[in-house]
């Protein structure tokens, strides 16, 4: 499969991503999911977002999560910051990287934050400069990338232009968030191409697919030809989003990594270490998860002749 890379970079964005749209868990339990993502060979882990508790209440404690995890010498522990005091506390908490997030839709936009795009960005620029004075890097996420559950499609222009900006003012790499699942390879390709148009090259383009409507994968396979390296996805299938009804789990960490494994794509991630883990965030938020692997585990797997 040469047209493919050799190896992609995942990050697990579970404890963040998944769990802010679960009903809340401890912080103990929280912890105890990181530090067992941690040892799966996994080398980024969105462990948590500064937020107000008051607008996601998953993510309360979020300073405490970060004292106690067990850090992993190599793994990346990254933090959502919406605004100054977020990145703040962040930067307190000894977070390794920042990430910042604008909606390519206004209405999203103002829904999620209560700002417009451009306000966000102008925000974003300031975030930005406070993670570079601290050391850190920042990853710049464009929401709705494929669509809004307000205003439908989204121009790939314009979700482009906003990619564009947040590099500009300062972000280090840019990820296009499959808000509600509304993605497909036509659209993955699209956006794909308007990026080499303007010249943002695929190198910092990391691209974070929902299953919403079951073209997770396939949408990941279309990112892999053309080149993209970095894909989010979350364990279990964990996930949604409070601000996009209809939003349902990310692509399944396990599920993609046993596809990506079988086609010789390296990804240093021990696949039956992450099946555990897959359980264990079935059992911490008390509910079936869509994963496929964790229940029928991998191809190879064998079972006795009857």
């Amino acid at each position: 499969m040469s047209s493919f890379p050799e190896s992609v970079e995942i990050c697990e964005v579970g404890p963040r991503d998944g769990l802010q749209n679960e009903d809340p868990i401890a912080v103990e339990q929280r912890v105890q999911l990181i530090d067992a993502l941690s040892a799966t060979g996994l080398r980024q882990i969105e462990a948590v977002s500064f937020v107000s508790p008051t607008a996601i209440p998953p993510m309360a404690g979020a300073e405490e999560v970060m004292a106690r995890i067990t850090r992993v010498p190599g793994v990346t522990y990254r933090a959502l910051v919406p605004n100054e005091r977020g990145a703040e506390r962040a930067i307190a908490a000894a977070a390794d990287e920042l990430e910042v997030v604008v909606s390519a839709s206004e209405t999203h936009n103002r829904r999620n934050v209560r700002r417009s795009v451009d306000e966000s960005i102008d925000g974003a620029k300031v975030l930005a400069g406070m993670a570079h004075d601290a050391g850190l890097p920042v990853d710049g996420i464009v929401s709705t990338a494929f669509g809004c559950p307000y205003e439908g499609d989204v121009e790939v222009a314009a979700v482009a232009a906003v990619a564009a900006r947040l590099l500009e003012g300062g972000a280090d790499s840019v990820s296009f968030g499959d808000t509600t699942g509304m993605a497909t390879p036509r659209r993955v390709d699209a956006l794909l191409d308007e990026l080499d148009r303007i010249g943002v090259p695929s190198a910092c383009v990391g691209l974070h697919f929902h299953n919403t409507r079951g073209t997770g994968l396939a949408n990941v396979l279309m990112g892999l030809t053309r080149g993209v390296r970095r894909f989010d996805a979350s364990i279990g299938g964990l996930g949604g989003c409070p601000y996009a009804p209809g939003a349902t789990g990310n692509v399944v960490t396990e599920d993609l990594v046993h596809m990506l494994e079988d086609m010789e794509i390296a990804t240093g991630i021990d696949l039956d270490a992450l099946i555990e883990c897959a359980h264990l965030a079935q059992h911490l938020v008390g509910r079936d998860l869509p994963g496929q692997v964790m229940r029928s585990g991998p191809r190879t797997r064998r079972g006795e002749a009857t």
